[in-house]
């Protein structure tokens, strides 16, 4: 795709989809009150700090282009990452309120530093948040690599800054979230009732997808699918019934292979596990975004988990806020269901 830029590429193909579905609704105005429950935004101390850094993750400076660097994997910095171009994006699509939360990488890339930039991360997204309080709620992002500076810091963050919510990277420095160090968390979450949004930092699969720079396009799911996939196969989701759980990018590969781990486990009996059900229908509990580029994939994950469990995202600055728009209106679903996925499962999911 020489010369064809992400967003062109992601536009196009969405456009494209969106005629060849033979279920395309004629053109709506865009719903009001949209809410979009993944979008982030770096915090400027953040990135002055890795501009300092001499080791990843930092930033640097090569031939006039701003570099991130998170492990091996070194990404241009994409534009759009302040706060004047999400208000100007979210406006442009008619999006009402928005979760914030930082992106990649997360505390815990810092090592000792982590809790101090984790700090750092929240007070940003809470001035923003206060500043603009009819536009934008936070996430917490925690340094788990610190589980007493971890607790304190979301503790902070819920009953100081007000946070709705929690952004838990599918592997934190290597290690996946079902890993026993990181329990806590999920019980702490369903007892406080808030929602946890399973999101992929730089993937346990770097090296095998680096050709062809496919980290992001296969790399980054692929880790949420293993993450996820060991969330329910733990046994996590019996011992807290009531976890609010999101998995973004319509559950990363799951949704199109939770048929096989369920045939691996309850039929071939290869996976040891002991669950009340099977792992499909702990997938089904799971709520899903819409962040996908193409209409189909989104109209699947609908109906893997019912549009009750779909919420509208953009994913932005990576993605533009009116191309999942277009493609969730291109399904042809029923005034009833878009108002669930654009607004309705949101308010109810972090009680807004």
């Amino acid at each position: 795709m020489n010369g064809i830029s992400r967003r062109k590429f992601l536009t196009t193909t969405g456009a494209a989809a969106a005629v060849c579905s033979t279920d395309a609704a004629e053109p709506r105005p865009n719903p009001s009150g949209i809410i979009d429950c993944q979008s982030h935004l770096f915090a400027p101390e953040v990135l002055a700090f890795m501009e300092k850094r001499k080791e990843p993750p930092y930033i640097y400076t090569k031939d006039g282009q701003r570099y991130l660097a998170v492990g091996n994997w070194h990404r241009p910095m994409v534009a759009g990452i302040d706060l004047p171009a999400k208000l100007a994006a979210k406006d442009a699509a008619g999006i009402q309120m928005t979760a914030l939360s930082t992106n990649d990488p997360g505390p815990e890339q810092f090592g000792a530093d982590g809790p101090v930039v984790a700090r750092m991360i929240h007070d940003y997204l809470a001035g923003v948040v206060a500043e603009h309080p009819d536009r934008f709620f936070a996430l917490a992002t925690l340094p788990l690599q610190d589980r007493d500076a971890a607790e304190a810091e979301l503790d902070r963050c819920v009953n100081k800054l007000g946070m709705k919510g929690i952004l838990l990277y599918s592997n934190l420095a290597g290690k996946f979230p079902d890993e026993p160090e990181f329990r806590w968390l999920f019980r702490t979450a369903e007892a406080k009732g808030l929602p946890v949004l399973l999101h992929p930092p730089y993937p346990v699969c770097y090296e095998q997808t680096k050709g062809f720079n496919l980290t992001g396009g296969l790399g980054l799911m692929f880790d949420t699918t293993v993450a996820l996939t060991r969330i329910i196969l733990s046994g996590l989701l019996d011992e807290h019934p009531k976890l609010k759980l999101v998995c973004p990018h319509v559950g990363g590969t799951l949704p199109y292979l939770i048929g096989r781990i369920d045939h691996q486990v309850t039929v071939l009996k290869r996976v040891k596990v002991k669950l009340r059900q099977a792992p499909s229908a702990y997938l089904r509990g799971i709520y899903l975004d819409a962040v996908n580029a193409l209409p189909a994939v989104i109209r699947f994950g609908i109906e893997m988990t019912g549009a009750e469990r779909m919420l509208y995202s953009s994913d932005h600055p990576w993605v533009n806020p009116q191309f999942i728009i277009d493609n969730i209106r291109s399904l042809g679903l029923s005034a009833d269901q878009e108002a669930l996925i654009f607004s309705g499962n949101a308010r109810k999911l972090f009680n807004l």
